[in-house]
């Protein structure tokens, strides 16, 4: 795409590409050279309005299919994916700044497995017959599509995390109207490509592009959506929310994942896993490892082994066979590792590794990998996700300590935690306040099908992410009883 003049992509609104009613498109930049490599559609409301009108007019038609051929249409869509990956991963790499060999393969695989997965498990999401009181009643449960959905992506992982919701979402028998990250909407153009060549019907899938203010803003408050799907910031999350009052909310709203290593460790285990869940996709991942948090009798050797870790990455041009980290994807994210690292020398921390940006290869957007020792807990980088390739290293004396530092940040996504003792690690993972707790392995872990959110009482989010968790959440339980007399 880069070598080509850029293209004027237009949205896809019941089954149609169409350009913005106002006629404007803004430039998609890639991140690793800063060039322009497509125009997208600048949607307005009004757009956003057709496009809800397209999925309820056309919601009965999903919902009407059996279950048996949305199963189908899932696997078509991923069959078309599949003939396409090349073309996907290579737009994916561009338009998000991700590695093409090291990531975005592994994406647009991961995001073709999410619609087979889907394709299955809708299959046997079974109801219930509830045994009653009434000897003349036979009641049962079963599932049903809960109608137009609103879905609003990020740019982090603008293949995969989409498909997080649109492969179950269709599955249950939603239409969907969806709003990409608008740094990364080109790949959700091909993405819509994809659905439109396997036969997704019209008015669906409505792709709208442009500013979330704007497009998200009104298919979240419209009254013509029924519920509403969203990752992202929690900030944003709230707002979500409280536009979308009385809808049913899927919202997975990030993390500040602490990894706790305790002092009887294997420390070449917890500092490969934790240099991967700090510098994977650049450290933009909602489950990255934020926090490391070390007993401070292992605080040197980790700190040593980190670094160790932060001189392997090769950070460089994303198509490149040899790259393992590329740029961050935005002028925010980057202005924000800035500040989080100003914010941690004043209060005392250290770089061991990195803390700057690497200028010299062509875009002010790529980052170094970088080691902070020292953090403070007071510092911006406990409270908040800096969402860039950051280890920094908290020391704490006891459990006590850590614990108090780990739940502290107000968030709870995911955590980790290592040690050699089963009994620390039942008893310390049940305290760590988070919905997923990985021991003895990176805070990334996670597989497609494993239930994915936040924990009560933090602002990571609301539902469950993940295989059928997801099916659950995108459809109502129903209920039937029958009278025999």
């Amino acid at each position: 795409m880069s070598s080509q003049q850029p293209q004027q992509l237009k949205m896809y609104i019941d089954g149609k590409w169409v350009a913005s009613e106002s006629g404007a498109y803004f430039a998609a930049e890639n991140p690793a050279t800063l060039a322009t490599i497509a125009y997208l559609a600048e949607g307005t409301r009004e757009d956003a309005r057709r496009a809800v009108a397209a999925a309820g007019k056309h919601a009965t038609e999903i919902a009407g299919m059996s279950i048996w051929e949305r199963s189908r249409l899932c696997r078509r869509i991923a069959d078309v994916m599949e003939q396409r990956s090349a073309e996907l991963a290579q737009v994916l790499s561009q338009d998000q700044g991700k590695p093409l060999y090291a990531e975005a393969e592994y994406e647009v695989k991961s995001a073709i497995e999410g619609f087979r997965e889907a394709s299955e498990q809708i299959k046997w999401l079974e109801g219930n017959t509830i045994p009653v009181e009434n000897g003349n009643k036979r009641v049962f449960t079963f599932r049903q599509p809960r109608g137009v959905y609103a879905v609003i992506t990020p740019w982090n992982f603008p293949l995969n995390i989409p498909v997080e919701y649109l492969a179950p979402g269709l599955a249950a028998g939603n239409a969907i109207v969806w709003v990409p990250a608008p740094t990364t909407s080109v790949i959700a153009i091909k993405l819509a490509e994809c659905f439109e060549a396997a036969g997704v019907p019209p008015g669906v899938v409505n792709l709208v592009t442009g500013p979330g203010p704007v497009v998200g803003d009104e298919i979240v408050a419209h009254p013509g959506t029924h519920a509403v799907g969203f990752t992202g910031s929690p900030q944003t999350g709230e707002h979500i929310a409280r536009r979308a009052a009385g809808k049913p909310l899927l919202l997975e709203l990030g993390g500040n994942g602490p990894t706790v290593i305790l002092e009887d460790a294997d420390l070449e285990l917890a500092a490969a896993a934790t240099a991967s869940g700090a510098f994977f996709n650049a450290g933009q991942v909602c489950s990255a490892t934020e926090r490391v948090l070390v007993h401070r009798r292992v605080h040197e050797p980790i700190a040593d082994l980190l670094v160790a870790q932060a001189k392997k990455v090769q950070l460089g041009d994303p198509l490149a066979r040899g790259t393992t980290m590329g740029p961050l994807n935005n002028r925010g994210v980057a202005d924000k590792m800035d500040r989080h690292l100003e914010d941690g020398i004043k209060r005392g921390a250290r770089v061991l590794f990195g803390g700057e940006r690497a200028r010299e290869l062509g875009s002010e957007l790529f980052y170094r990998p970088t080691v902070l020792d020292n953090v403070s807990a007071e510092s911006f980088i406990n409270y908040e996700e800096s969402f860039g390739p950051l280890a920094p290293l908290m020391e704490f004396e006891d459990v006590d300590e850590a614990l108090r530092i780990a739940n502290s940040a107000g968030l709870g996504l995911v955590a980790s935690l290592f040690t050699r003792d089963i009994r620390s690690a039942y008893r310390i993972g049940e305290k760590l306040r988070a919905g997923i707790v990985n021991v003895n392995d990176t805070s990334n872990y996670w597989e497609l099908h494993i239930p994915f959110g936040g924990v009560s009482g933090t602002r990571s989010g609301i539902g469950r992410l993940g295989g059928k968790h997801t099916i659950m959440e995108m459809s109502d339980l129903r209920t039937i009883t029958i009278d025999l007399r």
